[in-house]
């Protein structure tokens, strides 16, 4: 069988995960804030209206910071879906060997939801449906 991902998370490897990965989300999601409040566009790496990535020729900490734990956090096989709202997927495999993400958003207390590849957080289904 072939499958997007090489490496998948068994709901309880996840849940292992999410408690090393935790505080880093949350720094991200303040860290994305903090840019925010500054006018700084992470998604076009500049500020509004400003000249270069930030009006003086560097990028701010807070997006070096960012950038970081966004790495370290993807080297572990986790996916970042919204750094907004601290939306991450681990890859996992169904019982009937479909590929699929196990869904966690910040604040939720561990993880409870799953969706399909092709599909995204208005998709979740519960994880007893797994």
């Amino acid at each position: 069988m072939s499958y997007l991902h090489s490496a998948h998370f068994s709901l309880q490897q996840a849940n292992e995960m999410l408690e090393t990965i935790r505080l880093m989300i949350d720094e991200v999601v303040e860290l994305k804030q903090m840019l925010d409040a500054k006018g700084y566009d992470i998604y076009n790496h500049r500020y509004f209206g400003g000249s270069g990535p930030n009006g003086m020729g560097s990028f701010p900490a807070e997006l070096e910071k960012l950038v970081e734990i966004v790495k370290i956090i993807s080297a572990r096989g986790v996916i970042i879906k919204g750094i907004d709202n601290g939306t991450i997927d681990f890859p996992h495999i169904r019982k009937n060997d479909e590929e699929v993400y196990l869904c966690w958003r910040r604040g939720e207390e561990e993880i409870m939801f799953w969706h399909p590849l092709g599909e995204g957080f208005k998709s979740r289904k519960n994880i007893s449906d797994l």
